[in-house]
């Protein structure tokens, strides 16, 4: 589990593609490293990975094909930046809100927005999703726990983000067109099912 709140981008220093897998390094450094195992789980631009390898200050990780179909791992080039995080510790701080890192797929920047010191976006995805997305609630974006701002029906939400948020992850590079890794708050998702599933029970009890 993570917090979804991002420590910074780090370097992709290999990347090796063969058939359906994707094998890539990401820099960590020597104090973020420190302490990382075989088989833990990193936040990778949103995507719980597993720790497979570890060469100097170097983590190395594998993407499957469902992996790369659903996010933008695909894409990952030598001299990459990504946002990471390291899996939460029992006592912990959790700043932002419980993000799994099981990403539900992409999402596109339409719009983007320089104000003041921070910037605004919009992000546009599946119309189905946005029962999911409520102005005011939780959404994880390229890993980072950020709060959904103004939204439309149809497939579209905003995001204020802050220069902190601007600092650590690379929202504030990206550019209109560009994609992002979007989690649904998994608390919401349940809510809402529950509350569609009974209204549906009752709907047809009714008419029975």
């Amino acid at each position: 589990m993570f917090s979804g709140i991002t420590r910074g981008t780090f370097e992709v220093d290999r990347v090796e593609r063969s058939e359906g897998l994707l094998r890539y390094g990401v820099v960590l450094g020597p104090s973020y490293i420190e302490g990382l195992e075989l088989g833990a789980s990193v936040s990778i631009d949103g995507v719980c990975q597993t720790v497979v390898a570890i060469e100097g200050n170097s983590a190395i990780f594998e993407a499957i094909d469902e992996t790369l179909r659903l996010t933008t791992l695909d894409a990952l080039e030598v001299g990459d930046r990504v946002s990471v995080e390291r899996s939460l510790r029992a006592g912990d701080e959790i700043g932002g809100h419980e993000v799994s890192g099981h990403v539900r797929g992409m999402g596109r920047i339409v719009w983007a927005e320089v104000a003041g010191a921070g910037r605004d976006l919009r992000i546009e995805v599946p119309a189905r999703w946005m029962r999911f997305i409520l102005e005011k609630g939780f959404v994880a974006v390229d890993g980072s726990s950020l709060t959904v701002g103004e939204i439309d029906a149809a497939g579209s939400f905003k995001l204020h983000l802050i220069p902190e948020t601007l600092r650590l992850t690379r929202l504030g590079e990206k550019g209109v067109g560009e994609r992002v890794n979007i989690e649904l708050d998994a608390r919401t998702v349940a809510i809402v099912e529950t509350v569609e599933r009974v209204l549906a029970q009752r709907s047809a009890a009714g008419g029975s």
